[in-house]
């Protein structure tokens, strides 16, 4: 299906935002989805079902000082 993802289209066969998340190795704790506007809780992404043509913001919080 297709989703946009941090601005950019791509083609993923995925069922949930948890396998979004881990498709691109990102670690679950430092991150923060949105989808078309929509904070969903870590949580429920287990259970938050992708639909095509979702527009997803994956924000990854890097430590630093």
């Amino acid at each position: 299906m297709k989703l946009t993802v941090n601005g950019q289209e791509y083609e993923l066969d995925l069922i949930t935002l948890e396998q979004l998340v881990k498709h691109f190795q990102l670690k679950e704790e430092h991150v923060v989805a949105e989808v078309d506007g929509e904070i969903i809780d870590r949580s429920n992404w287990q259970e938050y079902e992708l639909k095509p043509g979702l527009k997803i913001e994956l924000v990854h919080f890097v430590g630093g000082g």
